[in-house]
């Protein structure tokens, strides 16, 4: 269980031992931020974050991560502030920046892009958002908001509600969430439905998988995870108004829900959770935004071997 030196490119290549492991030193970490603020673990550190994508929870959250543990952090936010403009490939990006730096955390919006950058360098990469592919960092820190609201990751009912062609979060938290016996409910529009591969990934791994496109199905659960129709995923503007809006939760449909469901959003949110949701007890999406720091914190400790 050895994360010194290790890239985070995807939740796939996490067993149940490595997670478990990350929600615990997430827990140090959170524990560490309330008595001192700010530690000195990674004060001979350098962090590159390289954002190519728009970002404002995942990256701010690196950012706090990295300088509530005294790390130095250089900084990329935008593709056009960047060589990537200049058509600079991301092997080159990585090589570069390998040799200002002992970790790079990365953003772009190239499927399996993460990957390039892990194989072009030495130094440990984290992937922070791999077009519509993976976002590791968001499925942890999700499983480790259920850890601390629910008291458990296992054996949970999960729905997981809108995007889940696109969404990169829910792809990641399929995969990490299999070790751990649990149920699915895949509810959204046929045209958004879940890629083929990762429902026969779950169900060879001897998961109960239910796809559906109503949302009432995902009401069963003990967890509904909210996700967004991501406008900036289509190609054709007139295909994406024909879909948006297709969920949206309210009060009245959580009446339908079990009365103590746990709400999730990876964030941000456009229409699809009623504002009004947010007052209630199990709507836990911005406390879940806030976890993002613990297991940021965590996974940087890891990967530089301070931790």
């Amino acid at each position: 269980m050895d994360f010194a030196g290790r890239d985070i490119v995807s939740t796939e290549d996490l067993n149940k031992e490595d997670i478990l492991h990350v929600l615990d030193v997430s827990a140090k970490m959170e524990e560490m931020v309330e008595k001192e603020r700010i530690s000195t673990l990674l004060a001979d550190k350098m962090v590159a974050i390289i954002f190519l994508e728009p970002s404002t929870r995942t990256m701010l959250s690196f950012v706090t991560a990295a300088n509530r543990l005294s790390a130095k952090v250089i900084q990329v936010a935008g593709a056009k502030s960047s060589s990537a403009a200049k058509g600079e490939s991301l092997s080159d990006t990585a090589r570069t920046v390998e040799g200002y730096v002992d970790c790079i955390v990365i953003r772009q919006s190239q499927i399996g892009g993460a990957r390039v950058v892990a194989d072009a360098v030495d130094v440990p990469v984290i992937n922070a958002g791999d077009g519509s592919s993976q976002h590791p960092t968001q499925a942890l820190l999700d499983m480790y908001t259920m850890q601390k609201e629910i008291g458990t990751v296992e054996g949970l009912t999960i729905g997981m509600v809108g995007d889940l062609k696109f969404g990169r979060t829910v792809h990641s938290l399929s995969y990490a969430l299999s070790h751990f016996n649990p149920t699915y409910h895949y509810c959204s529009p046929k045209e958004l439905s879940m890629p083929d591969k990762i429902v026969s990934d779950m169900k060879d791994r001897g998961i109960d998988v239910k796809i559906s496109n109503s949302m009432e199905d995902a009401l069963k659960a003990d967890i509904i995870y909210m996700t967004r129709i991501q406008r900036e995923r289509f190609d054709d503007p007139a295909a994406y108004e024909k879909l948006k809006g297709s969920y949206v939760l309210t009060r009245d449909i959580l009446k339908k829900a079990k009365k103590d469901v746990l709400i999730m959003h990876p964030l941000p949110r456009v229409d699809e959770i009623a504002t009004d949701v947010d007052e209630l007890p199990n709507a836990a999406y911005f406390r879940q935004a806030h976890n993002g720091v613990y297991l940021r914190m965590a996974l940087l400790a890891l990967v530089l071997d301070r931790a």
